[in-house]
């Protein structure tokens, strides 16, 4: 025999019950010998709680319950539910006019849910010519009297199983109520959550069963919830132990109690999809399979009650007490965890239980109170529990720093004594982020890294396009999945948790809209976006100010924009401040040198503790062009400016290059890395700009090239033999000392043989002079402007984070 169970979504009218009757159709055909154990159809246990609510604080329940009637007569016309529905009506009434129900009275509405569903499926059955017998358990299944979370009398219960199965067996298919028992009184019992299963468990072993097959919503046991993570996969195989792991903490497919009686006479279990018979499920056997992480499960509806003392400490018999306060008002501890050097427990309790549990143990512990001992007794209740099931302690580190750096901090921890079960306790609305994260990093599916784009302009766009490029490509390599979840400008945003596509331009043309930063931040934690970017492509100083809530809203940041670490020097220490406590990190390699390895090189040489004395250099790619160009050919200075304009290496308007304040921004970026306490008025700029062309309108600017001609003819007459003309950025002086650098801009005369006088191009060459290398400086050279360079070295920050963050 096997003993087939359905769950209520399983028995939801359409095709949820058309789906089981065509399946109890094949196994009769099939010739199997099969009983079925089924939930109440649809939601209708919950439905009937809150009718039950609505009666007992004298509300109208009349149209709710009409709305009840109506969808459970609408799955067969023919069968006869008069009984139970006139059962409820005389319930609710009384319940309305007492203002008050027992638990006793709860379980009795609850059973009537059961009671239809084997109706309706009986009938349906014999509509079909299946030979089918509602049968109510309650006749079968004895119980002790607790209400609500009945114990089976096995013995009894088993007594009752066998013998009615002799009596009603053969060709006739017995279609038995899941959930509900009586107890010696013949007053109906219920077994407690999901106790549809531990029916059909217990049925399965009286019965000594070939196999349980339990049908669901989906196709088997997952690593985690589907609905909760999308990239959850379903489990082939689990041992009963593993199992029994899982439902002890929570997976809603198992009841905890469910594992037990198949374990005793090793019957399979399979979780089977209604809605995909075809699918092979999850196979549960007392077979152990390879070690490692199984699921991530979840206890929801818990409280957490957290006792606090210093007098305490050492005291024999509080835990007892504590144990015994909670056993005696029949609350049940899921988790407990401990601590010694200021005495703590913390506890997980049903979140139903909190009142009861929080009055209990102040009056078990009312003199200790007053004696000081015990300073507080406290409840949260907005928590869920999330138990990795198979991780080990020895690589806990690796999903518990991920939770860190989502800014996920675990309320309480607790490991299994085996050590292979680690549970956490989250608030609550934390719950669907921390799933995704923690199954991300431990199961080796593709890590989700969630960007979201300031800026679309020349770089920034760039940067957009690449990243969908090559997102296949790294996530094959790297298992790294790149999401651009948000691209926005000034005005407008483009959100799409999934991702944002190639047709991006003309979606955030048509579909964009008008935002405020915490728009995007809502958005993020809305939708239990993780592993959060903010790349800043904007050039903009307002949007800088930014920054400090990005981290603080859990963004890491990486920048193109120069302006974060060049504004005032306290605005410099404030976000760095603000990154350590919030764990975040910031990279702005693209900074200074566009795609070069530049300031992660002279990062790593500081802090290693290498004495950097001078770093000069040519730091702007523009002006590299325009001065290779014009010290290797006889051209006025006016035509090489004018086609260093036209191959777009320079600003629109060139004199925002010219008047070395950009030079100016990078050096001081470098200065800042060495831990100098420079302003941007400390450089000294040599503005290469003639004064009466400095505020003259961009475009009489632009008509104005010829005036500059004469000075750089002479400038460039003037040199040595054998030298060329670079502008340069020169950090030099007393590094050693935090105020006592120099910093200049110039356009300086260099001999061509040396490596700045070799320059070609819009290369950008820096120079890094140490203590170690002595007069040999550490060069560093290559292309130094160029959206398709700046865009990539931003791309390579990223990169860089998704390591740093693994």
């Amino acid at each position: 025999m096997k003993v087939l169970k359905f769950g209520g979504k399983s028995l939801a009218n359409g095709k949820g019950l058309d789906s089981v009757i065509a399946i109890i159709e094949d196994k009769v055909k099939a010739k199997e010998q099969i009983a079925v154990v089924v939930s109440a159809r649809g939601g209708a246990t919950d439905e009937l709680e809150v009718i039950l609510e609505k009666a007992v604080n004298n509300q109208h329940y009349l149209d709710d319950f009409e709305s009840f009637k109506n969808y459970q007569e609408a799955a067969n016309a023919v069968v006869d539910l008069t009984e139970e529905f006139k059962t409820l009506l005389k319930i609710f009434e009384g319940v309305k006019l007492l203002g008050d129900y027992s638990k006793k009275i709860k379980d009795e509405v609850l059973a009537q849910g059961e009671l239809i569903s084997v109706k309706t499926v009986a009938s349906l059955l014999i509509e079909k010519g299946i030979k089918a017998n509602a049968t109510d358990s309650r006749l079968l299944i004895k119980t002790d009297d607790v209400f609500g979370n009945a114990q089976p009398n096995t013995k009894a219960s088993k007594e009752h199983v066998v013998n009615y199965f002799k009596a009603h067996n053969g060709t006739t298919v017995n279609i038995v109520t899941g959930f509900i028992g009586s107890n010696n009184a013949n007053q109906t019992t219920t077994l407690g959550r999901n106790g549809s299963n531990y029916t059909a468990s217990l049925l399965a072993s009286f019965l000594n069963a070939e196999e349980l097959q339990n049908y669901t919503h989906v196709n088997g046991i997952y690593t985690a919830n589907p609905d909760l993570v999308a990239d959850a996969k379903k489990i082939s195989e689990l041992s009963f132990t593993e199992a029994n792991e899982l439902a002890n903490f929570g997976t809603t497919i198992l009841h905890a109690k469910t594992i037990i009686p198949l374990l005793e006479k090793n019957i399979p279990l399979r979780i089977l999809n209604t809605f995909n018979p075809n699918d092979h499920g999850t196979l549960i056997t007392g077979n152990s399979t390879k070690k490692g992480i199984k699921s991530l499960s979840v206890l929801d509806d818990v409280a957490l009650i957290n006792i606090e003392g210093r007098g305490l400490l050492g005291k024999v018999g509080v835990d007892a007490r504590l144990f015994n306060a909670l056993s005696i008002n029949n609350i049940s501890v899921s988790i407990v965890s401990q601590g010694s050097s200021e005495r703590g427990i913390g506890l997980i309790i049903p979140l139903e239980d909190a009142t009861k549990a929080v009055i209990a143990l102040e009056k078990e512990f009312e003199t200790d109170f007053y004696s000081q001992d015990i300073n507080k007794i406290s409840v949260i209740d907005d928590v869920s529990v999330i138990s990795i099931v198979g991780q080990s302690l020895r690589s806990f580190h690796k999903p518990f720093n991920a939770l860190i750096k989502n800014q996920i901090e675990p309320l309480l921890f607790n490991n299994t004594i085996t050590g292979e079960n680690v549970s956490l306790v989250i608030k609550k609305h934390q719950l669907h982020k921390a799933l995704n994260v923690i199954h991300g990093e431990i199961f080796g599916i593709s890590k989700k890294v969630n960007l979201a784009i300031f800026g679309h302009g020349t770089v920034g766009g760039t940067l957009i396009e690449q990243i969908i490029a090559s997102a296949e490509k790294i996530e094959k390599r790297k298992s790294i999945k790149l999401n651009i979840f948000a691209i926005a400008n000034s005005k407008k945003v483009l959100l799409n948790k999934d991702g944002i596509s190639g047709d991006w331009k003309s979606q955030l043309t048509e579909n964009g809209k008008a935002y405020e930063l915490n728009d995007i931040s809502n958005y993020a934690e809305t939708h239990h976006l993780e592993n959060l970017i903010a790349i800043d492509n904007t050039s903009s100083l307002e949007f800088v100010s930014n920054y400090l809530k990005l981290v603080e809203q859990g963004f890491d940041l990486v920048s193109s924009n120069k302006i974060a670490n060049t504004i005032d020097f306290n605005f410099y220490n404030e976000l760095r401040a603000s990154l350590a406590k919030y764990n975040k990190n910031y990279l702005y390699e693209t900074n200074v040198g566009a795609g070069l390895p530049l300031i992660d090189t002279i990062k790593l040489l500081h802090h290693s503790g290498e004495n950097i004395v001078r770093i000069r250099g040519v730091f702007s790619g523009s002006l590299s062009y325009i001065f290779n160009t014009f010290s290797a050919e006889e051209v006025p200075f006016s035509g090489v400016l004018q086609e260093a304009l036209d191959k777009g290496y320079t600003e629109p308007n060139p004199r925002e290059d010219l008047s070395g304040a950009d030079v100016a921004r990078k050096l001081l970026i470098l200065a800042r890395e060495l831990d100098l306490h420079n302003e941007l008025e400390d450089v000294n700029v040599e503005n290469l700009i003639p004064v009466g062309l400095r505020e003259v309108e961009t475009a009489e600017f632009l008509k104005s090239f010829n005036q500059l001609n004469d000075s750089f003819k002479t400038t460039k007459l003037s040199q040595k033999e054998g030298h060329v003309l670079r502008y340069v950025g020169d950090l030099y002086g007393d590094l050693s000392d935090e105020n006592g650098a120099k910093l200049d801009v110039k356009l300086v005369s260099v001999p061509k043989e040396s490596p700045l006088g070799a320059l070609k191009g819009a290369d950008s060459l820096f120079e890094i002079y140490t203590e170690s290398y002595g007069d040999q400086p550490i060069i560093i050279q290559g292309a130094g402007a160029g959206a398709e360079v700046t865009a990539r070295g931003v791309f390579g920050d990223i990169l860089r984070l998704t390591d740093k963050n693994n």
